[in-house]
């Protein structure tokens, strides 16, 4: 058998037909052409194998052969692998792989023994990569597109870890900047109406009740402090403790999720270490910036866009594009990232043309920086959506959210569906304690297979023979857990972590048929013994495949038991 060095089944076929293909060459069974890309697919009828290669196909037209000749000739060539125990033409030259029922049942004791390490691939090869998701003004609480934007950005980075990435989490904080002295005067609005005194919220402020109890809470603490000094101080040092104060509800909130930041990477900083003077002075350097009516341009129109940016307003201000132009520099030239992925809402979709030209001019490929924009929430209560708006100040907080539904129905609804679709959280869902919700189901798998371990600890069942897993449903399930990798893999290069909330699913119902239809701790010793290693394996493929999603994997949780189960053993409590 030839030496393998690859993690997924997938990789491993397309190995074996790449050594087919260079051995049919050599040989002069086939002529020598370039070799495209080995394609493996799963076939549409699962009777016709496990996977299936047009790789023939392809190479018709190049070899002038017939697609069936030459999957012949690949077949005949292939190395003999314990993985493979048959390969089949069938159609016009399709190449048919069914795995080895003895193979299979050997991988049990290998995700055993990998244990949190099974499901990793090494795409990454240890590339650093910045993930940097949620960064809310930190101008009122979280709200739930934020909570959304959370789950995808730390699934993300759980996801690229297990690929083989050096990953690294952070929060941009816009703390510098229009939007922060709104605060500030906003703040200070409610704060001088609590004693009386005649001060609006500003038209472009913020009126959400928040920060009216913000504002109580500063005067239970200092009196009137504030107002002692004059008004334009006070409106500084009150957006830095609105600032504060928001950013600990933030990370409050966002811990909740189980999500935390390597860095806070604070917007200030860029102009107080003249970044963004220095990036400024790149771009005029490269003929990128001119001066036109009272403010300074970058001229993007002649990179491709359809405008010019305004870096400095003609007020001397800098815009939040300039600030962007130089955190992202930061990031890939001053920290040095191979990579930057950023996690944007709906509403920043504008931005990511004139960012990624910016790179371009500042000498740096634009396909370093990846932007993933995910769409708006909608939360169903008593059947009507409701609209959510820091600056009415009608506005369901994430924490709400959690405090409804908890943490792990949060992560998981907000990553079920693909980014750029609109999600429908469905709260009611979110609490059922049924298999009708997901989140349950598939946590509910896994501390049921806790349950059977725990019931089978007398029988030694890490020495179990495997090679007693021959039903079906068995067989199933170690298929199903053996596509861990490849869905890491998948995830990881297109950056959907849906595909890995589906998976789990698909692997809770692979599991619970597996449970329903075969005895686990039946009456024969060493039947059960392979049987409750299965069950093992299938415990850690939940418990990892949970984690990269961010949602716990409990050992126990109260259901009452259907006859199938009882026979099983009874039910986790």
């Amino acid at each position: 058998m030839p030496i393998m060095s690859t993690q997924t089944v997938r990789e491993d076929l397309a190995y074996l037909l790449d050594q087919a293909v260079a051995s049919a060459q050599a040989k002069g069974l086939l002529p020598t052409t370039a070799l495209p890309p080995s394609p493996i697919e799963r076939p549409a009828n699962p009777d016709h194998g496990d996977y299936a290669s047009t790789l023939p196909l392809k190479l018709a037209r190049s070899a002038r052969m017939k697609p069936q000749e030459i999957a012949r000739i690949i077949a005949d060539e292939l190395p003999r692998s314990a993985m493979i125990a048959s390969v089949s033409i069938a159609g016009p030259g399709f190449l048919n792989f069914t795995l080895s029922s003895v193979w299979l049942a050997d991988q049990v004791t290998r995700i055993v023994a990998e244990g949190d390490r099974f499901g990793a691939v090494d795409l990454g090869q240890g590339a650093t990569v910045v993930d940097e998701f949620v960064s809310a003004n930190p101008t009122g609480p979280l709200v739930v597109p934020s909570g959304r934007g959370g789950a995808i950005g730390d699934s993300l980075s759980r996801i690229l870890a297990k690929a083989g990435y050096r990953e690294t989490r952070e929060y941009y904080v816009n703390d510098h900047g229009s939007r922060i002295e709104a605060l500030g005067q906003s703040i200070y609005a409610r704060y001088a109406q609590l004693f009386g005194k005649d001060v609006s919220v500003p038209p472009d402020g913020y009126l959400g009740e928040y920060l009216i109890d913000l504002a109580k809470e500063i005067r239970s603490r200092v009196g009137d402090k504030y107002l002692e000094m004059p008004a334009e101080e006070a409106i500084k040092q009150l957006a830095m403790e609105g600032v504060d104060y928001y950013l600990a509800e933030a990370k409050e909130s966002l811990n909740r999720m189980r999500i935390f930041y390597n860095d806070w990477f604070s917007e200030a900083s860029l102009y107080a270490d003249a970044d963004v003077a220095k990036v400024i002075d790149r771009l005029r350097a490269g003929g990128h910036v001119i001066e036109r009516e009272g403010a300074v341009w970058f001229v993007s129109s002649t990179l491709g866009e359809n405008k010019d940016n305004v870096l400095i307003r003609s007020n001397g201000e800098p815009t939040y594009f300039a600030s962007d132009i130089a955190y992202h520099y930061n990031k890939l030239v001053v920290r040095n990232f191979d990579r930057s992925i950023d996690v944007w809402g709906a509403d920043h979709q504008g931005h990511v043309s004139r960012l990624k030209t910016a790179m371009a001019a500042l000498g740096l490929n634009p396909e370093r920086l990846q932007i993933l924009i995910h769409q708006m929430v909608t939360l169903e209560i008593d059947g009507h959506p409701v609209r959510m708006s820091k600056r009415s100040g009608n506005l369901i907080t994430l924490a709400e959210v959690l405090d409804d539904v908890g943490a792990d129905a949060c992560r998981f609804f907000f990553v079920s569906r693909s980014a750029d679709t609109h999600l429908n959280f469905d709260l009611g869902l979110a609490k059922k304690q049924s298999d009708e919700n997901p989140v349950y189901y598939i946590q509910y798998a896994h501390a049921r297979a806790a349950s059977i371990l725990s019931r089978a600890e007398d029988l030694d069942w890490q020495s179990a023979d495997v090679q007693l897993l021959s039903h079906p449903s068995e067989l199933a399930l170690i298929r199903k857990m053996l596509e861990l990798p490849e869905v890491v893999s998948a995830a990881a290069t297109a950056l959907e972590p849906h595909h890995v909330a589906h998976f789990a699913l698909d692997l809770a119902s692979t599991f619970t048929t597996f449970y329903t239809q075969v005895h686990i701790l039946t009456p024969d010793r060493e039947q059960a013994r392979a049987r409750v290693k299965l069950t093992a394996a299938a415990k850690v493929a939940l418990r990892n495949t949970l984690d990269l999603i961010g949602v716990s994997a409990p050992e126990h949780m109260e259901r009452r038991a259907t006859d199938a189960e009882a026979a099983n053993g009874g039910e986790p409590t």
